[in-house]
């Protein structure tokens, strides 16, 4: 979220970041204590307005990734944090909790393999070589 978005919303970026810590380590709980596995977290700040962090996570079964991210939805209510939405849940293969700042996918494992959103943002977040680099062997 920009620093524009924050104050239409009545924050500044301080109390924005204090409220999102707080947030992500909620979430974070809220998916060990589900047993949640391989969770990444990913900043995205000046990757998208979209969100400041995902956070990818997988489930063992459907039943299991519904489970964890019912988990995170009742422990972001629970903190006064409604989710603005939810998608995939009656599947329950991919799941993805937008909570504003933190938006938590919730996968399978080979569902989170094919879409490699790890390597889609990671990869936008690297610095790009200058290109005189590659010439130097």
């Amino acid at each position: 979220m920009s620093t524009r978005t924050a104050a239409r919303r009545g924050k500044t970026p301080r109390s924005r970041a204090k409220g999102a810590s707080a947030l992500l380590r909620i979430v974070q709980a809220a998916l060990e204590d589900m047993k949640a596995v391989n969770v990444k977290v990913i900043d995205v700040r000046g990757l998208t307005d979209v969100a400041d962090t995902l956070v990818i996570a997988s489930g063992t079964s459907d039943r299991h990734v519904r489970s964890i991210a019912d988990r995170v939805i009742e422990q972001a209510k629970a903190s006064g944090v409604r989710p603005l939405g939810t998608e995939g849940e009656r599947e329950g293969e991919w799941v993805l909790v937008d909570l504003r700042d933190i938006v938590v996918h919730v996968m399978l494992p080979r569902v989170r393999e094919f879409y490699a959103l790890e390597r889609l943002w990671e990869a936008g977040a690297a610095p790009e070589a200058p290109a005189h680099a590659a010439h130097h062997s």
